[in-house]
Parts: C-alpha cells; sequence; structure tokens
C-alpha cells in the first residue's frame, strides 16, 4: 500500500521533477556561475588546465596510481549545509542523505552504492598520471545531485542562497569534494577508404538511470569501478581501457553486465572480445585516447573524456549491428562524425555536458583521432 507523503516529501519531489525534466537548460545556466572555470568548447562542461592535454594522449601512456585514502577535509554529503534540502518524513525526522531520499521517493531502476576508484590528482600534461583510492558511489550522489538540487531550487525561488554550492567552491578541485569518475567515450567508426567516420549515440531513460536521464550522451559511458564487490576485483580491473571495454560489450554488443565476479576476477585475455579489441588495439585498428577530464557544472559529475576509433572492418566485426535500445535507454546507432552534427548536439540538443564537450574536443583533434 502506497504511503501518504508528507508536505515536505511532496515538495522536494516537486523540485527534483523540475531538476529531471530542465537538466540542460539548468546546466547552461549553472556554468555562468563559474568565470574561472571557462566552459570547455562552447559547451557548458568545466574543465582545468592540468585536466586539458595540448593533444590526444594514448590510454596507456597515463600512469595510474592507487593508494589508501587520503586524510580528506572537504564537504561530504553528511554535512550540515545539506540538511535543509533534504526532506522530513512523517515522523518528524529527516532523510540523513540525498540518496536516502531519493531510494525512498524516486529511485531509478539502477541505483546501487557500488565501490568505485575515486579520483584523488589528476595531470594530465607533461607527466600524464592520475591517482585514485577507495570510493563508492552514493559519494557523488549525496554532494553532487544535492547541489543540482539546490540550484533548481534557487533558480525556482524556494531558497535564497546556495550555501552548498559556496561551501564546494572550485568544482575542479578534488580536495573540495568526493570525486567519483564516469569515463565517457565517444567510439567511431572509421571508414579509411572513404575518410567517413560514424558514431552512436544514447539517449538516457529517466526512469532507468540514476542521473542525466532524458538527454543524449556519447557511447559507452560508464563509472570507473570494480565489476565486483570481491576484493581481487579491485587490482584487475583498475585500468581505463578495461573500463571501456567492459562498457563496450554492454551498451554496443548488449552483453551481459553479470561477470560472476565472485568467484573470481574478470580473465580479459580469455573473454574474446576483450582479447580481440586489445589485440586490434596492438596492431593499430583500434586507437583509445584520453582528451581530457570535465565536470558538469550543475551537478558536478566528473568524466574522463576518451575517444575509441575503430576501423570498419573489425567493427563490424566486433559489434554487429547496434541494438537500437539497451538497458539505459535507446541508440541512435550510426551519426556522421562532421562538423554539423558536432554542432548540433554539442550546442543545440539536450546532450549531457560531458558529451558535449567531448565531442568539440574530438572534432578539435580529428587530424590526430582519424589518423
Amino acid at each position: 500500500m502506497t504511503r501518504q507523503l508528507t508536505n515536505s516529501e511532496q515538495q522536494w519531489l516537486r523540485v527534483r521533477n523540475h531538476l529531471s525534466e530542465h537538466r540542460h537548460e539548468l546546466a547552461v545556466c549553472a556554468a555562468r556561475e563559474y568565470p574561472d572555470s571557462a566552459a570547455l568548447e562552447r559547451t557548458p562542461l568545466l574543465s582545468a588546465p592540468l585536466w586539458l592535454p595540448d593533444a590526444p594522449i594514448g590510454l596507456d601512456d597515463i600512469k595510474l596510481q592507487y593508494t589508501p585514502a587520503e586524510a580528506f577535509s572537504g564537504i561530504t554529503g553528511t554535512d550540515p549545509v545539506i540538511r535543509r534540502l533534504l526532506p522530513v518524513r512523517a515522523d518528524g525526522s529527516r532523510y540523513r542523505t540525498y540518496s536516502e531520499a531519493v531510494a525512498a521517493l524516486a529511485a531509478p531502476t539502477i541505483f546501487e552504492n557500488r565501490s568505485t576508484y575515486r579520483l584523488l590528482r589528476a595531470d594530465l600534461q607533461s607527466n600524464p598520471h592520475m591517482v585514485f583510492c577507495d570510493g563508492k558511489y552514493f559519494d557523488g550522489t549525496d554532494l553532487g545531485d544535492a547541489a543540482a538540487y539546490e540550484f533548481t531550487a534557487a533558480i525556482l525561488g524556494e531558497i535564497s542562497t546556495q550555501d552548498l554550492r559556496t561551501a564546494i567552491g572550485d568544482p575542479c578541485d578534488p580536495a573540495r569534494r568526493l570525486v567519483n569518475v564516469a569515463i565517457s567515450t565517444l567510439t567511431l567508426r572509421y571508414d579509411r577508404t572513404t575518410g567517413a567516420a560514424t558514431f552512436p549515440l544514447h539517449r538516457r531513460d529517466g526512469a532507468r538511470v540514476g542521473h542525466a536521464g532524458d538527454m543524449y550522451q556519447v557511447l559507452p559511458v560508464g563509472v570507473f569501478q570494480p565489476a565486483g564487490e570481491e576484493p581481487w576485483n579491485t587490482g584487475n580491473d583498475f585500468s581505463l581501457w578495461r573500463g571501456v571495454v567492459r562498457e563496450l560489450a554492454e551498451e554496443l554488443r548488449g552483453d551481459t553486465e553479470n561477470y560472476d565476479t565472485h568467484h573470481g576476477p574478470i580473465d580479459y585475455r580469455s573473454w574474446p572480445f576483450a582479447s580481440d579489441l586489445t589485440r586490434a588495439l596492438g596492431s593499430g585498428e583500434v586507437r583509445a585516447f584520453c582528451l581530457g577530464v570535465g565536470v558538469d557544472p550543475l551537478t558536478f559529475a566528473t568524466d574522463i573524456l576518451t575517444a575509441v576509433i575503430v576501423d570498419a572492418s573489425p567493427y563490424d566485426e566486433l559489434f554487429g549491428q547496434v541494438a537500437d535500445t539497451n538497458s539505459e535507454g535507446s541508440i541512435l546507432p550510426a551519426v556522421p562524425f562532421t562538423a554539423e552534427i558536432v554542432e548540433r548536439y554539442a550546442r543545440n540538443e539536450p546532450t549531457q555536458a560531458a558529451g558535449a564537450g567531448l565531442l568539440r574536443l574530438a572534432w578539435r583533434h580529428r587530424a590526430v583521432l582519424l589518423s
């Protein structure tokens, strides 16, 4: 039996629904709050100088370091400044975190507090490297989605100050907040005979996903995290390339996300798709690059921006006919990689900030990507 929601819960849902329905416009507005973190390539995506290489970097050329968690003195999802953004239950108690409220009042199909690799530092300039430690998925939800809610409430006139956003400060500083990252990948099918390239686009279903529903996004995208919660997965999956491989399999091929990791880590060498793709990477039929790191100004979602270019023949062999739907939404399987299309989806369509920024960067560096 469905219980009666309190006035506080109903008001919270009204603001959250407005956020979901107007996420793109709100992100564009939120970007104006950060004049010192210039919007990337005329998109809402924010970045920092050390996060943007002058030229694409091969994924294998970025040194990843895993370290125990360092002392953290920034803002977390249980900070008192967030309290006023959380609804009140019928018994008078307030929800403890934003994710707790989402789970009770507006849970999407996919909403789990899984382990992640949390970003501590990144430098993609002279000595490309990234440093990570243990994290949890709700670390980002409890802070970033709460900040997006606060921004929306301010736009609607529900509150007059944005204390949480002010407390966080620089959105590109991992010392100020717990930073989970997703790997957003532009997947290009490149026909060397004609010189033409195409790419799939995702329209994420807001009823199925916990972040950026009902917006366009590049494909695939996935949180940088181990494939399972067992300890042997942490080191085995600590690889940008392996993260991309899993997401390509799941989102373009429609393969299962169940890797049976409770019995042991994924054997990437004996997995046919992973070994074939990695072999093609070694032969040059597949190229994989990092183009930067960016932050959504509304939710503070942080993405490693990558591009995977696959020659036409191995692309067709590896992916076949890309499905028109997957577990997270619908797919536009073959969009031309042209100036007109990049402009359309980077500027004129409701595309997630990371996808818009990545499309712009890829077009800027197209001579390298399509070489």
